[in-house]
């Protein structure tokens, strides 16, 4: 028997239930991923706005598109932690957890009751994952800031764009998003840890920290320079590693990686012959960096001088040259690699019908992380999660009365 023929597995965290009290985008990213890895999340919200991420476009029909792609897979719960009925049962949720997910400022969660001590001393076994700015300790602790923050205090968008010009935003949510999956693995690692010591722990996350920690080359080499070695910005290419970087066609633009020696000599050979390819001034890497500007330019006059951008990667994937189209977002989700891999998932959302989404990227030989439940509608499990508690019908219908309990008109009792 071979592995084919062996019955898949359950999801790695099955039986693991999660708390995820988070907005916006890294703790939600984080309770999305492990969903996706067999988790029951329960995404808990405030009567009557939800997840501030429900207010971040794109919107369609009243839903938003932020909300959907980043909270899929999880159960939802809208719920008055001012009234004491709704913060006993809350308690009675965490009580039942295996990890809570938050992303407020630090001290914020403790006036609720809900900080890591208090939380900790119901459950020992809890594993509390805290995300935000700065981190719960050092001067800068009790500033605000979002993904945009850290990635400019980090140092990296003082190395984009052009010399002497205001550097680009990235566009993605780099910090966010980076944290996140940085506090997929804590957690993982946290559930792994508390097998043997039957202990839970707080797990502290900083955007600051995670981008500083990003850093593959600058820090070690403002470092090993003696601190006279600083990155700055160089445009659209990479003047340490020659060539890398983007360069014009006609009708768009595409990168080279041809910093290495076997890559460079191919690719001189093809737009220049045996000549460029025996050129000193570009036959090591020192030498090529010595002589960035020369290099960069005979490059982009060859690419300029092609009929297309099309007829540029023809030829260097011919020539064995390591290059990809920049390509639109229209061109990414009709890549015949993306459709193949399975990175967009399609879901039945009850108001906006199909939808389509980037999935993850996980990929595992014996089981599917494929999240095909769409996010929950507001307050969408409220009921059912209530009276799994213990709450009788009777309690549940107050709560509802009261707006303890709240859900968006789509919701069907």
């Amino acid at each position: 028997m071979t592995a084919q023929d062996l019955p898949l597995q359950d999801l790695p965290l099955k039986g693991i239930r999660v708390i995820d009290y988070s907005h916006f985008l890294a703790g939600p990213f984080m309770g999305r991923c492990l969903a996706a890895m067999g988790a029951e999340v329960i995404k808990v919200e405030r009567p009557k706005q939800g997840d501030a991420g429900r207010a971040h476009g794109y919107f369609k029909d009243g839903q938003s598109g932020y909300f959907l792609q980043q909270n899929m897979g999880k159960q939802g719960l809208c719920i008055d932690l001012r009234d004491t009925r709704g913060l006993d049962m809350m308690m009675k949720l965490i009580d039942t957890a295996d990890v809570f997910i938050e992303n407020y400022r630090p001290g914020a969660l403790e006036r609720l009751g809900l900080g890591y001590k208090a939380l900790s001393a119901r459950n020992p076994k809890l594993i509390y994952c805290s995300v935000s700015a700065y981190g719960h300790t050092g001067p800068y602790a009790d500033r605000p800031g979002f993904g945009l923050i850290a990635e400019a205090m980090s140092g990296a968008l003082a190395q984009l764009g052009s010399p002497g010009e205001a550097p680009p935003l990235l566009r993605m949510p780099l910090a966010d998003m980076y944290t996140g999956i940085h506090g997929v693995a804590a957690i993982n690692a946290a559930l792994v840890g508390r097998a043997s010591s039957g202990r839970g722990q707080h797990i502290d996350l900083a955007l600051y920290d995670c981008m500083v920690s990003m850093h593959d080359y600058a820090v070690q080499r403002y470092f090993l320079s003696g601190g006279t070695d600083l990155p700055k910005q160089t445009g659209s290419g990479q003047p340490d590693s020659t060539v890398y970087g983007v360069f014009p066609a006609r009708d768009g633009n595409l990168v080279i990686a041809a910093q290495v020696d076997d890559a460079w000599r191919r690719l001189a050979t093809l737009i220049g012959g045996n000549a460029l390819a025996s050129d000193e001034r570009f036959a090591t890497p020192a030498a090529r960096n010595a002589h960035y500007t020369e290099a960069m330019a005979i490059v982009r006059d060859w690419t300029l001088s092609q009929p297309s951008r099309d007829a540029c990667l023809a030829a260097l994937d011919e020539a064995g040259v390591p290059s990809a189209p920049v390509q639109t977002i229209e061109e990414v989700v009709r890549d015949p690699q993306i459709h193949a891999r399975g990175m967009l998932v399609e879901q039945e959302h009850p108001v906006l019908g199909k939808v389509t989404l980037p999935n993850l990227p996980f990929r595992f030989s014996d089981c599917d992380t494929t999240v095909r439940t769409p996010a929950p509608l507001l307050g969408q499990d409220n009921r059912r999660i209530a009276e799994s508690l213990g709450l009788s019908a009777e309690a549940v219908d107050a709560m509802v009365r009261d707006g303890v309990l709240y859900n968006e008109a789509a919701v069907r009792e």
